[in-house]
């Protein structure tokens, strides 16, 4: 019994020591992504195998999305901030409050914040179902 609490005493302050360690030398965490998405609505179309999502998005003060594609179209409109879209096969669209925009599906692009306060955006999405809304592009 003794040499089961030594052990476990000794597993335990090796724990709290490495933790303790871990803490002072620790790397600072992870930033949060420059791209947030709230989902406020999400629905099963009438026109088969298609979900609409409607979205609200933040891109923070000079921040970029990771280059990315949606399984279906995307039409959105800028509620606040300045953008601007690179879309493969286009010239970039410079975007500010009030001005609306359209994604074909399956095509990589990119946004950038140009300005100095978040980006906010509001976005439908007429995406496959049972797809991720966004996937990574290279």
């Amino acid at each position: 019994m003794t040499s089961i609490r030594l052990t476990i005493t000794a597993a335990t302050l090796a724990l709290t020591t490495g933790t303790l360690g871990a803490q002072q030398g620790a790397a600072p965490a992870a930033a949060p992504p420059a791209l947030t998405r709230t989902v406020l609505v999400q629905k099963t179309l009438s026109a088969p195998g298609r979900d609409g999502v409607l979205v609200r998005a933040e891109l923070v003060a000079g921040g970029s999305s990771v280059r990315h594609t949606h399984p279906g179209e995307e039409f959105g409109y800028v509620l606040d901030g300045t953008v601007s879209f690179d879309l493969a096969g286009q010239p970039t669209q410079l975007l500010k409050a009030g001005d609306s925009f359209f994604i074909p599906p399956n095509t990589p692009h990119i946004a950038h914040n140009t300005g100095t306060t978040p980006v906010k955006l509001i976005s439908t999405y007429i995406v496959e179902t049972g797809k991720p809304l966004s996937t990574p592009a290279p």
